[in-house]
């Protein structure tokens, strides 16, 4: 007898392709995948090794969560052409996951690094740090738009950039540096929502690599001017040119309800060419 047409009992085909037996009795019962025999006096269901294929097409559909009724369907007029464009479907659906996915691994590592700083954080330091390039959306802002409006505003940003929740990725607030040097210190322009995943960049505000002033904030906003004018203290008595903007993001908004304890992280470039010679109290690559 051909070894391919020799019969198996329905527990010896499930074991040889990983499956439960009742997976090909339902199978069966719906008309996806039938035995190859069926013992008229028993009704034990009986395959051989050339169903192997087919069956694995079968699971290979389902694992990429094909609905039953399209795999059903798949199933009556099998083509190269029909499987060609249900794996092309399915491969595209597939990426999309798999880059939301990446974004959230990036969001979430995100996070962890603020858990950290938490965890260690000195509230009246400032230093310099290295960071890498971003790409961010932005929405602009003013002084009259409300705080629900600036939410709704950037939640439909996020959806430009299949970015389903706000969570899935690191939000703040843009204020120009020539504002701060000019002593409006609520001159906020911009929101932004970081995108963290590779993108085509046109259309977004890209947040240059390279060296930053770090500082940060904690309690009523009010007092916040008071801590950009210890900022630029800190980068005049050192000679450090600030430029671009500065970006404002809540790192513990997560694991506390009162606004005197929110803490707001605050970065802002530096200049490029006085960067070769300045002096470095801390950096680190984020």
């Amino acid at each position: 007898m051909n070894e391919k047409s020799r019969l198996l009992t329905i527990g010896q085909f499930a074991a040889l392709h990983g499956i439960n037996k009742k997976t090909l009795m339902w199978y069966d019962e719906i008309g996806l995948f039938r035995p190859a025999a069926v013992n008229p006096e028993n009704g034990y269901r009986y395959y051989n090794y050339h169903q192997s294929s087919l069956l694995e097409t079968i699971l290979l559909l389902r694992e990429l969560d094909l609905p039953i009724s399209e795999i059903q369907s798949f199933m009556k007029e099998r083509s190269a052409a029909n499987l060609e464009r249900l794996l092309g479907e399915r491969l595209a659906e597939l990426d999309r996951r798999i880059t939301h996915l990446k974004a959230v691994r990036k969001t979430l590592s995100n996070h962890r690094e603020n858990m950290r700083t938490l965890l260690h954080i000195d509230l009246s330091e400032i230093c310099v740090v290295e960071k890498e390039e971003r790409c961010l959306a932005t929405v602009d802002i003013n002084p009259e738009i409300t705080f629900e409006k600036e939410v709704e505003l950037i939640t439909a940003e996020t959806r430009k950039y299949q970015l389903r929740r706000l969570h899935d990725a690191s939000y703040g607030t843009m204020i120009p540096v020539a504002s701060l040097h000019n002593g409006n210190f609520e001159d906020y322009s911009k929101l932004f929502i970081e995108i963290p995943f590779p993108i085509q960049k046109a259309g977004l505000h890209i947040q240059p690599a390279g060296p930053y002033l770090r500082a940060f904030f904690k309690g009523d906003w009010s007092h916040l001017p008071a801590r950009y004018l210890e900022i630029l203290a800190y980068a005049e008595k050192r000679g450090l040119s600030l430029t671009g903007y500065s970006y404002e993001m809540g790192i513990n908004e997560t694991v506390t309800d009162r606004i005197e304890d929110y803490i707001v992280q605050i970065e802002i470039p530096v200049g490029q060419p006085q960067a070769a010679n300045m002096p470095l109290e801390r950096r680190q690559t984020l």
